[in-house]
């Protein structure tokens, strides 16, 4: 028996939708996520609710680098995730879901389930 789990993708939205160096928010079964397109344009996914002020907010957080990780700034508080962990790197103990993506042609599908 494979104990391996199917992963199921749900399109978000096209390609175009978000612009390199910005963020949108999207609707996943399980809640909400913040999809980033990076200005190399790669895409990421993480969950959207900033834990430490618990509002839906981190797709308008501002895209960046910190020691050579790529990161997203929650625009409440400022803490910055890492956008392929999703590890806080003010607080070790604070770690985000991340949501695999991937582009079919002109739409951006995420995993509808996290891995971590």
């Amino acid at each position: 028996m494979n104990s391996a789990l199917a992963v199921e993708w749900k399109a978000v939205c096209k390609v175009s939708d978000v612009l390199p160096g910005t963020g949108v928010g999207v609707r996943l079964p399980e809640g909400q996520a913040a999809l980033f397109c990076t200005r190399d344009g790669s895409f990421f996914a993480l969950d959207n609710m900033d834990p430490f002020s618990s509002a839906n907010v981190l797709s308008r957080g501002l895209l960046g680098s910190l020691g050579g990780r790529k990161v997203v700034a929650s625009p409440i508080y400022k803490q910055h995730f890492d956008l392929e962990t999703g590890q806080c790197l003010e607080d070790e103990t604070v770690t985000l879901n991340v949501y695999p993506v991937r582009v079919e042609g002109d739409v951006i599908e995420v995993a509808t389930s996290a891995t971590n």
